[in-house]
C-alpha cells in the first residue's frame, strides 16, 4: 500500500540505439521473424517468447518498449497497449547464431502472460501436471 502524499516511480522508456550492422546480423526465418524471448531484469525469470519481424525489432529499440508481430492476427502489437502489463527494455542481445533475441526488461503490472500468470513458463513437465509461478533461472 502507498502512503498518501508518496509518488511511485513510474518506468521510463529508454530507447536503445543498435547500428544498421547489428540489425543486419539478425536472421529471420522464411516468414521474415525471429523468436523473441523475454527476461526480467533482476530475477533473470523468463517471462515469455513471442515473434518479431524486422519493423516491430526497429520499433522496439526505437520505443524502448517491447514491440511484436501477431501471427494470428498478422499485426504489430505493443506488450501492455490493452492489458496495461507492459515491457520497458533495459538491455538487448541476438544469439550466436543471429537467429534469436533476448531482452531483458522491466515488466510492469501484472505480468507478461495472457494467462493472467507472471510468466508465460508456469506450467513444468513431469508425473504430475506441475504450475509454479516462479520458473528456475537458468
Amino acid at each position: 500500500m502507498v502512503a498518501a502524499g508518496s509518488l511511485v516511480a513510474m518506468p521510463v522508456a529508454t530507447p536503445l540505439e543498435p547500428t544498421d550492422e547489428q540489425i543486419a546480423l539478425v536472421t529471420f526465418n522464411d516468414d521474415g521473424l525471429v523468436p523473441a524471448i523475454v527476461q526480467e531484469e533482476g530475477t533473470g525469470k523468463v517471462l515469455m517468447m513471442a515473434w518479431m519481424n524486422e519493423e516491430s525489432l526497429r520499433r522496439t529499440f526505437a520505443e524502448g518498449r517491447t514491440v511484436f508481430w501477431s501471427r494470428s492476427r498478422q499485426e504489430l502489437w505493443r506488450k501492455g497497449d490493452t492489458s496495461g502489463d507492459r515491457q520497458f527494455v533495459r538491455e538487448a542481445y541476438y544469439d550466436c547464431d543471429g537467429d534469436t533475441l533476448l531482452f531483458v526488461v522491466e515488466q510492469e503490472g501484472n505480468g507478461a502472460c495472457h494467462t493472467g500468470n507472471y510468466s508465460c513458463f508456469f506450467r513444468a513437465f513431469g508425473p504430475e501436471e506441475s504450475t509454479s509461478s516462479d520458473v528456475r533461472e537458468a
